[in-house]
């Protein structure tokens, strides 16, 4: 293959493991009878002569209920949950469908799919913030397939529902595609959106059935029946053809072995899309960070224009949020057509838009989760041998799978977790379905059996008001408006560059001391601002734009009281728990960092006020046999913060989360508990869910922080173990070798 020189190069250092997936052949079954004619005709003009065997499956589970189809990149799930609908519409010429998608761009993609199937029964549109008003009545009056997002669902139809009565009184089918996006915040409140919708269905008179499709995930069943709430079948049996897969880890040369530090990821990777390019093979590269992108497509030109090849350079193109629909789609539409050889993409390009045949993945960093990592790495080799790359990064989640590729490469993917009853994602959206329609007891069926002493809460709180039984809202508000479903917060500070007075961005208010204070360098769409000011009784910070080498890290003073403790288990003898937390925060001041190098220039205090937010949690206490001889305080408290660390480290292998959706804190004396006790929690208001499955899966937290720590060469701590760049206490104290001991007696207890 045209890599294998490239990959000859890193043997001994850079190379840290090989493998490959084997070619697998389609399992494939004649196309149904049973579909109408048109529909039939159409599919064989497209070449469909059969059905793959998850798509067969899915029509007939789809006839009988609720479905999620499971199963991997470029599978064909798209005609999975077309062919229950498509048929359905040609039979019944009064049937509606809605169909929702994460981003604006996978339903344009899909709206082009529908469109050259050149159905003439079929009228889709996209029904988005984008679509011009003067064409929203004509689509809500003769379309018979909707394509829109959670968010435009949310708050243009559900709540403007009367305009809507004939689309919904005649609504067959809800298709959910890349059902594994909606997890933590943003699937929680979407799973109540889901409820808000089948409500008002009902009061149509329909009851519309739902087809879901995932990537593959641990628990999609699961995951199915928590947005929806209804019982969801699964089909999981991959049908669809795989060409074979080379797989590649790729781990940067250390340069300093006293403190850990490897080469630059990101200059490790421009290096090999420009020797991929070099080699005209069609590649993409993989990272979540917008600046990296950028940085990654500079040094990756510049590499081919030293080598005298200026004219590949200008066949690389970057793909991220921040460019307008337009400058997207004509990177899409170069791609599938092979007139780019690379694109350098964030997350972006990793759900299912069409992007052609590419015959190489790359990814940056560990993106969060394996799932992730599939399917990105699912874009190349789809009709021909593939290669997917992984360069790892210096964090600790990276540095520990190059220390164990084996369980890298063969680790099953994660669950999806969501919690819809979150408390304060669940009161905001009670409040938006009783703006659409009076809640009453029959509302359990959507809304759980705890909708009723929600809903007296929000009385005394004074945002809805009882009326024999049934519950309304408060004045003339529109509440869908302050609810953003990608956000815990349902309030949030705007982000305005103070030249323009555009605004550029929105923070949680919860998030923005952390964020947004005085002198912080925020990013936005691959550019960096300085915080001029922030009024938060006004909501909104002030920003220029920022060309310094520097970025920052704000300094907290975090404190936890605990509110309600849910569940309880020992741990060997150590008392484990589960519940809800108070959580203070307090921004004290920031560090200024060179880019470069990541060395502190200086420390800057802050005067800001402190921030509190219930959350879910687990800790752990410590007897009193922690401390010994062999933990004196300054010893015991250094070695608490750098097992906190490491167990928030690995909780990403355990849920779909990032370690940014989760924080700690470790005191050799909590008032409560009386003795030394570590907490990890939920950093968003209320919680999704993620340390309770941390709970219950305890033993593995502490196993795999213990491999993170006791393998890694350092001596002391560094950024692969036990160092974290969230740390609000700047990573000190830290005490690698008392963590060690300490999870060791966690372990073995």
């Amino acid at each position: 293959m045209p890599w294998e020189p490239l990959l000859e190069r890193g043997e001994g250092e850079q190379l840290v493991a090989r493998s490959s997936e084997r070619a697998q052949s389609a399992l494939v079954e004649p196309m149904p009878e049973r579909l109408h004619p048109e529909l039939r005709e159409a599919l064989a003009k497209k070449g469909f002569d059969g059905l793959y065997a998850h798509q067969a499956d899915a029509l007939a589970s789809a006839y009988e209920g609720h479905t999620i189809v499971a199963t991997g990149t470029a599978s064909g799930k798209s005609l999975a949950f077309n062919l229950p609908v498509l048929d359905t519409l040609a039979h019944d010429r009064s049937a509606r469908a809605l169909y929702l998608y994460p981003t604006k761009a996978l339903a344009q993609d899909q709206a082009r799919a529908l469109h050259s199937l050149k159905l003439r029964y079929l009228r889709p549109a996209i029904y988005d913030g984008d679509t011009p008003q003067e064409e929203r009545r004509a689509i809500r009056r003769r379309t018979n397939l909707v394509l829109t997002n959670p968010d435009m669902l949310h708050v243009g139809v559900l709540p403007n529902h009367s305009p809507w009565g004939d689309f919904l009184a005649n609504l067959a089918w809800i298709v959910v595609d890349e059902a594994h996006v909606y997890r933590g915040v943003f699937g929680s409140h979407v799973a109540n959106v889901l409820r808000r919708l089948r409500r008002l269905a009902l009061a149509y008179g329909t009851e519309p059935r739902f087809v879901l499709a995932s990537a593959t995930i641990a628990n999609p069943t699961e995951l199915a029946e928590r947005l929806t709430g209804c019982d969801v079948a699964l089909v999981d049996r991959d049908g669809a053809p795989r060409a074979r897969r080379q797989i590649a880890m790729w781990n940067p040369p250390l340069i300093d072995e006293r403190t850990g530090t490897r080469a630059s990821p990101l200059a490790e990777a421009a290096d090999l899309v420009a020797d991929l390019v070099e080699k005209e093979v069609r590649t993409i590269c993989f990272l979540r960070s917008r600046r990296g992108v950028e940085l990654i497509l500079k040094f990756a030109r510049l590499r081919l224009e030293e080598r005298g090849r200026a004219d590949l350079a200008e066949l690389i193109a970057p793909y991220r949020a921040g460019y307008t629909p337009a400058q997207r789609r004509e990177i899409e539409s170069r791609l599938v057509n092979g007139d780019l050889l690379a694109v350098i993409s964030t997350d972006a390009l990793e759900l299912g838009i069409d992007v052609g045949e590419l015959d190489a993945a790359i990814c940056v960093t560990f993106p969060g989760t394996v799932a992730s990592l599939r399917q990105m790495w699912g874009r190349a080799g789809r009709r021909g041998t593939g290669l997917a790359l992984y360069v790892a990064g210096a964090d600790a989640l990276d540095q520990f799978f190059c220390r164990h590729p084996e369980e890298f490469l063969d680790r099953p993917v994660e669950s999806a977790i969501l919690d819809p009853e979150s408390e304060e994602i669940f009161l905001a959206h009670l409040v938006a379905a009783a703006y659409e329609l009076p809640l009453s007891p029959s509302d359990e069926e959507f809304l759980g059996p705890r909708w009723q002493p929600a809903a007296q809460r929000l009385v005394k709180l004074g945002l809805l008001r009882e009326r024999g039984g049934r519950y309304l809202p408060r004045g003339d508000d529109f509440p869908a408006r302050r609810i953003a479903l990608r956000s815990a917060s349902p309030d949030s500070v705007a982000v305005v560059e103070s030249e323009g007075g555009e605004m550029i961005g929105s923070v949680e208010t919860a998030r923005a001391h952390s964020a947004v204070h005085p002198g912080a360098i925020y990013l936005h769409m691959g550019r960096s601002y300085e915080v001029a000011h922030l009024d938060l009784h006004a909501r909104h910070a002030l920003v220029r734009p920022f060309t310094g080498d520097w970025y920052t890290q704000p300094k907290k003073e975090t404190d936890t009281q605990i509110e309600r403790v849910e569940m309880t288990r020992e741990v060997g003898n150590f008392p484990l728990s589960f519940g809800t937390v108070s959580v203070t925060e307090q921004v004290t001041a920031f560090q200024r960092k060179r880019v470069s190098d990541h060395e502190v220039l200086d420390l800057v205090a802050l005067d800001m006020p402190e921030e509190r937010f219930a959350t879910q949690a687990l800790w752990y206490e410590l007897s009193d046999m922690a401390l010994s001889d062999d933990f004196p305080l300054d010893v015991l408290q250094g070695s608490l913060h750098a097992a906190e660390h490491a167990q928030i480290a690995v909780l990403p292998l355990i849920a779909m989360c990032d370690r940014w959706d989760i924080g700690g804190l470790s005191t050799a004396f909590h008032a409560q508990t009386g003795r030394a006790t570590v907490f990890i929690y939920d950093g968003h208001p209320g919680g999704v869910g993620i340390t309770r499955l941390g709970f219950h899966r305890f033993e593995d937290l502490v196993r795999d922080a213990l491999r993170l720590i006791g393998e890694c060469p350092c001596s002391a701590g560094c950024p692969s173990c036990v160092q974290s760049p969230k740390c609000g206490n700047l990573n000190e104290p830290l005490n690698k070798n008392g963590a060690l001991e300490l999870l060791t007696r966690l372990h073995t207890s």
